[in-house]
């Protein structure tokens, strides 16, 4: 059986008294998208955080291709390929867009020099012809975009997007679809997607996840997962309510 890319065993987090999750357990595997899904306050984003090492957890396990890696920090995550999103874009906003790609490329320890599947991206994204623009002055979803493709260069091992939709109208939701699948493509990247939008997560995941209240409701095939009664009266019939 083929190992997970990486896998989450009792993991459980609690800010003093406040239990964010507790007892979390799944695997990711190579080359996956993974949706996680939930009401506001299931700790989804705590979730991202510790497994990026951006907090520590308080017990459980977190392994990286058969080696343990719960512990490491923030930059020791980045440095084995293990890269966040953000809710909000995430870029340089008084540099240029070509000084946050070279700055993306530097912190990554990247060749200074793209490679043609980033060109292409770039040129897909409609970046290309706005390098020497300054990231702020970009419209919101172009910020977006190019937070992705500041990580996209980092040729991430394991992605883990926070909201990616979140912000972007419906008609650059697409986006985030061709970046998954570029990233895969060039670097079998495996794929945790926190997010709201029910439409992404049927069209993107293999397989999803549903957190309610710091626990594991739920796991398996959205159509199956997305059926249970459970899951509807803890998080989709509010979601669907909202137009999510």
């Amino acid at each position: 059986m083929m190992q997970p890319t990486m896998k989450v065993i009792g993991l459980t987090k609690h800010f003093g008294g406040v239990k964010v999750f507790e007892n979390l357990s799944f695997d990711l595997n190579k080359n996956e998208i993974l949706g996680v899904v939930g009401p506001n306050g299931a700790g989804k984003t705590t979730l991202i955080n510790v497994l990026c090492g951006a907090i520590a957890a308080n017990s459980g396990e977190i392994w990286l291709e058969g080696k343990q890696v719960n512990g490491s920090l923030l930059h020791e995550m980045s440095k084995l390929g293990v890269l966040r999103s953000f809710q909000q874009a995430n870029t340089f906003g008084v540099k240029t867009v070509r000084e946050n790609l070279l700055y993306a490329l530097t912190f990554s320890g990247q060749d200074l020099n793209p490679d043609q599947t980033a060109i292409d991206l770039l040129a897909q994204f409609d970046l290309l012809p706005r390098l020497d623009e300054q990231s702020n002055k970009l419209a919101y979803g172009l910020q977006k975009v190019l937070g992705m493709m500041m990580i996209f260069l980092a040729r991430p091992r394991v992605l883990l997007l926070d909201e990616p939709a979140a912000g972007l109208e419906v008609s650059e939701r697409p986006r985030i679809d061709a970046f998954i699948a570029a990233a895969q493509r060039a670097y079998s990247t495996s794929v945790l997607i926190v997010e709201h939008d029910m439409t992404l997560i049927r069209r993107l995941c293999s397989r999803m996840i549903v957190l309610d209240a710091g626990q594991l409701i739920a796991i398996g095939e959205p159509q199956d997962v997305l059926s249970r009664k459970e899951v509807l009266n803890a998080y989709i019939g509010e979601t669907e309510d909202q137009g999510c």
